[in-house]
């Protein structure tokens, strides 16, 4: 039943590749593909939430159906094309966006006025949506949760939108944007934390972890090096991880049928997250687990089944190569910082 037809692009997606491009030394293309999301995304309205997906040629419509006539990939039935995440809230895109935004800010020299308009727009939404119940990063197909990521990516929209408040013309939306990002840092710090699990979980007031919360010092929200966030850290890494060493990205129940495979993406936001806290011995060895599976043209899949070894889902993944250059990336750096090896 977790059969999802992947042809597509996401605006998370889109925006964390931008930032995995603009790492590995390839500004012109993160720009191209930041002129491509924009473009595609910029029918949005104010005061509706922002599609989270595109087709390939910017198309909108996306409805989902099965295939009955095709038997699948190992029998795994139903194929579906379309995907009906499209229709989803997902708040966290705003973050994603105006965050690919933020990093990319002295190559973009600075966009035309419409563009401009659309991503103050989105810090807006941010402002106004983020304590909105959604869907979340991992388009559960349930009922909408208040999700800590949506959460943490509506501060990152914000805090970003902030920073280029000049460049977007908004100076003068500045003290609204300042109240919501501090609203919504207190909200996540007093909610999202759970005394029961010993760390930031899945949602408000749930016990459930989430390896989704390791990006909260990836995208500045909190140091990696607060007890709170090694508590975390140290709660996934010791619930949350599979035989293989690599991460889950959740084990709640989700309403679908079966399981799955360890979450390549996780498992290096992980190594990203235990490099950013100083513990660069840690992170090489998580690393070194996930980049060994890849295949013999070094490419990874989404998952990766962790007794087996054999990779799962969607083929290449392009969020298990951005994971890939962003934590070697910070790995990097904090050997280059002369951190201790533990």
């Amino acid at each position: 039943m977790r059969n999802w037809d992947y042809r597509y692009a996401w605006v998370r997606d889109a925006s964390f590749t931008m930032d995995a491009l603009w790492v590995a030394a390839c500004p012109d293309e993160a720009g191209e593909f930041f002129s491509f999301m924009t473009t595609a995304a910029a029918t949005y309205e104010p005061g509706r939430a922002l599609q989270i997906m595109f087709g390939v040629g910017g198309e909108h419509d996306l409805t989902e159906r099965e295939l009955p006539h095709l038997r699948g990939w190992r029998d795994s039935r139903p194929v579906r094309t379309g995907n009906g995440a499209w229709r989803q809230a997902q708040i966290d895109v705003y973050g994603a966006l105006l965050g690919a935004a933020g990093r990319l800010a002295d190559q973009l020299t600075w966009i035309d006025p419409d563009e401009r308009g659309f991503l103050a727009a989105l810090a807006d939404a941010a402002a106004c949506q983020w304590s909105r119940p959604d869907h979340g990063i991992w388009e559960i197909r349930g009922d909408p949760r208040h999700y800590v990521y949506s959460k943490v990516m509506c501060w990152v929209a914000l805090d970003r939108a902030i920073e280029l408040a000049d460049r977007l013309d908004a100076a003068e939306r500045v003290p609204r944007w300042r109240q919501a990002r501090d609203e919504i840092r207190r909200a996540v710090l007093r909610d999202g934390w759970s005394t029961e699990a010993g760390a930031f979980t899945q949602a408000f007031h749930s016990a459930d972890l989430d390896a989704s919360v390791l990006m909260m010092p990836i995208v500045g929200f909190l140091s990696a090096d607060d007890p709170r966030m090694l508590a975390t850290i140290d709660a996934i890494a010791k619930r949350l991880t599979g035989e293989n060493g690599l991460v889950y990205r959740y084990r709640a129940d989700d309403g679908l049928e079966g399981g799955e495979g360890t979450f390549v993406l996780c498992t290096f936001w992980l190594a990203q997250a235990l490099a950013l806290a100083g513990r660069v011995g840690q992170a090489r060895e998580v690393f070194e687990s996930a980049v060994s599976l890849a295949n013999d043209v070094g490419l990874l899949a989404e998952e990766i089944d962790p007794v087996t070894g054999e990779q799962l889902g969607n083929f290449p993944q392009a969020f298990s190569h951005i994971g890939l250059v962003n934590a070697a990336w910070a790995i990097d750096g904090a050997l280059s910082e002369g951190q201790i090896l533990c």
